[in-house]
């Protein structure tokens, strides 16, 4: 049985579409709530994956969330052992740090139904092969990144240069969001109700929209978090 280790920074971003897919492979999930005090191992150890969830908080305040930097250390050493490695909104943030590159504020904030369109490498990366394009997916970040030294880009968006990338054959960051279910979307829009309207964004509309985009992107994402969990068994087997 594969065991992964999922690290959550936020109540309501829940690890959704991922978890059923482990689930549906049979992995044994350890689950950490960085935020609610959990400690975040220094090592992945005997976990044969490693997934970080997105959040509502930035690399730059580490000061104030001290187990961002732990998160880093421990994404640096899964990268060392070639773990397979998945890192969301946040997490793929957290990813690029640990690859010793800069993640700052954009000039804006992307939140909302965008379209994401796929790089010819894209084409022929084990996880995107095959995926349609482009995907409107649900984006709710304020901070990017460039492409790390080493990594392929995979996406991008009309606002973001860098939406997805790959590190070696084993580390996927995603700007944007694939693992979304409707009570994901429900509990995001109510508990970042005051950033919608800081950003002038109507909750609502975002919710009804999904009617319309999220059966597609339920489906790319299923896809995608169903070829991910093949790495881990890929792994055992090279081990």
């Amino acid at each position: 049985m594969n065991r992964v280790l999922v690290i959550q920074h936020a109540g309501v971003e829940k690890p959704g579409l991922i978890a059923d897919e482990l689930a549906s492979a049979g992995c044994n999930v350890q689950l950490v709530l960085a935020f609610d005090g959990q400690p975040v191992p220094q090592r992945p150890d005997d976990s044969d994956g490693l997934v970080v969830m997105g959040g509502p908080m930035g690399l730059y305040e580490r000061d104030r969330y001290p187990f961002l930097q732990d998160e880093i250390h421990l994404i640096e050493n899964a990268l060392e052992e070639h773990k397979p490695i998945l890192g969301i909104c946040l997490g793929s943030q957290l990813l690029a740090a640990a690859l010793r590159t800069e993640v700052k504020r954009g000039r804006q904030k992307e939140i909302g139904w965008h379209s994401v369109h796929f790089t010819e490498q894209a084409r022929l990366d084990p996880l995107l092969t095959g995926i349609g394009q482009p995907v409107t997916a649900l984006h709710w970040h304020g901070d990017i990144f460039e492409i790390p030294s080493g990594a392929v880009r995979l996406a991008y968006s009309e606002l973001t240069e860098c939406q997805a990338f790959r590190y070696r054959e084993n580390a996927y960051g995603f700007l944007f969001h694939m693992e979304l279910t409707a009570e994901i979307l429900r509990g995001m829009v109510t508990t970042f109700a005051d950033e919608l309207r800081q950003e002038g964004i109507d909750g609502q509309e975002i919710i009804q929209a999904a009617t319309e985009y999220m059966p597609k992107l339920q489906r790319t994402g299923r896809t995608v978090f169903h070829r991910w969990t093949a790495l881990l068994g890929d792994r055992q087997m090279t081990a």
